[in-house]
């Protein structure tokens, strides 16, 4: 769940709810005004204690969340974390997100379980964009498209690793 998904659980409380209850996992991946706005906090509190503000959404949704930005904080409703390291400001563009939850969709669709989906997905997302400004793209005005295209890539360079 990201974007305007979050703007209504943030707003519904039978919403959350029901998200809570969800036996199957749910990942959501707010950044940090999408996490205020589920906190019911302002983003200043959030950004004061990112691994806090992660863990309380993962227990609230009883979900495996990523709050984005700088040392994107991953949570999970077991109450563990880790922070990822990879990627740099060309994130901040519009639809990178929407590039971070289609390679967690695409995990998820080759049954990688959702907490190894997460890590692998903002790892490769934040390492598309290392990429990039490696080479001179970015970080001002990388497309999202331009960071799938670098994670594919990536993706298909780790593939013929392992064979």
């Amino acid at each position: 769940l990201d974007a305007d998904a979050l703007t209504l659980l943030g707003a519904d409380p039978a919403l959350r709810a029901a998200a809570r209850a969800r036996e199957d996992a749910t990942i959501v991946t707010p950044h940090p005004a999408e996490a205020a706005r589920l906190a019911a906090k302002d983003v200043a509190a959030i950004q004061h204690d990112r691994v806090g503000a992660a863990l309380a959404i993962a227990r609230q949704l009883h979900a495996h969340a990523v709050l984005k930005g700088a040392g994107s904080v991953l949570a999970h409703p077991d109450g563990t974390f880790a922070v990822n390291r990879s990627g740099n400001p060309a994130l901040s563009a519009a639809g990178t997100g929407d590039v971070l939850a289609g390679i967690v969709g695409a995990c998820l669709a080759q049954q990688v379980d959702a907490e190894e989906a997460l890590r692998i997905a903002v790892c490769v997302h934040g390492t598309a964009a290392d990429l990039l400004v490696a080479r001179g793209v970015g970080p001002v005005g990388v497309g999202a498209s331009e960071l799938a295209d670098a994670a594919r890539e990536l993706l298909n360079r780790a593939g013929k690793l392992r064979n």
